[in-house]
């Protein structure tokens, strides 16, 4: 709980349970890095926590202010979470699971940075969604159908 509370004040954020206890679900979701804000919600009521959906978005846009956290909108507009990185990385997301791949590929990178040099501008930031389907897929084949 010190780390959090020293992230927190870091920020500029006062320490408080909400905060702490939000800040610790993010840290800890290892396997799916980018949560909802209902998601974070149903994590503290499972772990029996008393905090309101409505001070959960409000803690999640506080720490996106604070640059604790990326607000996503992926398809759909549906907004994830992520804890901010010193990393760059892009995104791909599944159309048909929803499921969200991070990836870093030195060529895009690259080429982003030589298009935008070639346009006369200097790349300051960017951010890449890939939407996908895996290969084989029924939708997949359908649009290939429906194509020809």
């Amino acid at each position: 709980m010190a780390d959090q509370n020293h992230e927190l004040r870091k920020a500029g954020l006062k320490v408080t349970l909400p905060r702490v206890k939000i800040l610790q679900i993010l840290e800890n979701a290892s396997e799916q890095h980018h949560l909802s804000a209902e998601d974070v919600y149903k994590t503290l009521l499972d772990a029996g926590e008393d905090v309101g959906l409505a001070t959960v978005y409000r803690v999640l846009t506080q720490f996106e202010t604070a640059g604790l956290v990326i607000r996503h909108n992926f398809d759909g507009g549906h907004a994830v979470f992520e804890l901010s990185q010193e990393e760059h990385h892009d995104h791909m997301v599944c159309l048909e699971s929803g499921e969200i791949i991070e990836f870093f590929d030195e060529t895009i990178e690259r080429r982003q940075q030589e298009i935008a040099e070639e346009h006369g501008f200097e790349l300051v930031d960017h951010a890449l969604v890939l939407y996908v389907r895996p290969r084989g897929s029924r939708a997949t084949r359908q649009e290939g159908i429906q194509k020809k």
